[in-house]
């Protein structure tokens, strides 16, 4: 009997393995047709893409948990009419960029960012813009260097609410349980969870489709579990009150129907920082982003042509 409950022991412990050799590497026959450049920056290989006039002025977008660099196609348009020069990129562990080791917390993807925009040669004068997760990045690195910045705008920013689900919890809160089940069922859970989001229209072509292939890279699961119990798991709100110390314009845009990142965000944000600019966009989910381009823009377009 003891070697029916040793076998099931090994089974259950080489599942891990397996869904990891299942998975494909991110590897050059990988990025072999990526739009962009790559940079190899100090914790690895990040993919990035420029967009808009060469002269414009600088906007830096960075992505939110799951999504890459491709979330901010609809947007994209709208900022390069405005004038804009636009940088985007892939944050480790997402995309086409390198999946380093470490704990995925806000410092971790604030180095890659100091790291790229001194690859760049970007040394300020820039209009940084955050989606979700992103937007929790954006907000530390703006007050870790406000030198750099002209604006800040963010969009369903994490740091000031979040929403995980009930087994997402679960999966963040037990270390050696959470990681077993990202490993072996995490993929399968994304992609379940975006048949269901299919069923909102998006502007971004094939984008549920995009997102259900990240779940089948090597490093894609373990990246985006390390980010929800270290970055996700960060409140920002010393971030906020030293922002709101200086001159930095600040826009959050909120979407009325976000599940994931909700409107108690607004009111904490209003209390750190009275003068940030607030807007919520009427129906909109979490991924409004790419569901509603054209009320993100409108949102965004008075406070980003302002002088």
């Amino acid at each position: 009997m003891w070697w029916i409950v040793a076998g099931l022991v090994a089974v259950i412990a080489g599942l891990p393995v397996l869904a990891w050799w299942r998975r494909r590497p991110m590897d050059k026959a990988a990025r072999k047709d990526a739009p962009g450049r790559f940079a190899e920056l100090g914790r690895g290989v990040t993919h990035y893409q420029w967009d808009g006039p060469l002269r414009g002025p600088v906007a830096v977008c960075v992505h939110g948990l799951t999504t890459p660099a491709y979330v901010w196609d609809a947007l994209v348009g709208g900022l390069t009419r405005m004038g804009y020069r636009v940088l985007r990129y892939d944050l480790y562990g997402r995309g086409l960029s390198d999946r380093p080791a470490g704990a995925q917390d806000c410092d971790f993807f604030v180095t890659q960012l100091e790291d790229l925009l001194r690859d760049q040669e970007i040394d300020g004068g820039i209009t940084l813009l955050g989606y979700s997760m992103g937007g929790a990045i954006a907000t530390c690195y703006g007050a870790r260097h406000p030198e750099m910045l002209d604006r800040l705008v963010l969009l369903a920013p994490a740091g000031l609410s979040y929403r995980p689900t009930r087994l997402a919890e679960v999966m963040r809160k037990l270390p050696a349980v959470g990681d077993w089940m990202m490993a072996v069922v995490g993929g399968w859970l994304m992609r379940r969870r975006l048949r269901a989001d299919s069923a909102t229209p998006s502007v971004v072509a094939e984008i549920y489709a995009r997102q259900a292939r990240e779940t089948r890279y090597r490093g894609f699961p373990a990246a985006v579990l390390s980010s929800m119990r270290h970055c996700l798991n960060s409140d920002t709100a010393a971030q906020h009150k030293a922002l709101a110390a200086t001159d930095i314009p600040v826009l959050a845009i909120w979407g009325e129907a976000d599940d994931v990142i909700g409107l108690e965000g607004l009111g904490r944000l209003a209390e750190l920082n009275r003068k940030a600019r607030q807007a919520e966009i009427p129906k909109a989910p979490h991924s409004m982003v790419y569901t509603h381009p054209p009320e993100v823009i409108g949102a965004m377009q008075e406070f980003l042509r302002e002088v």
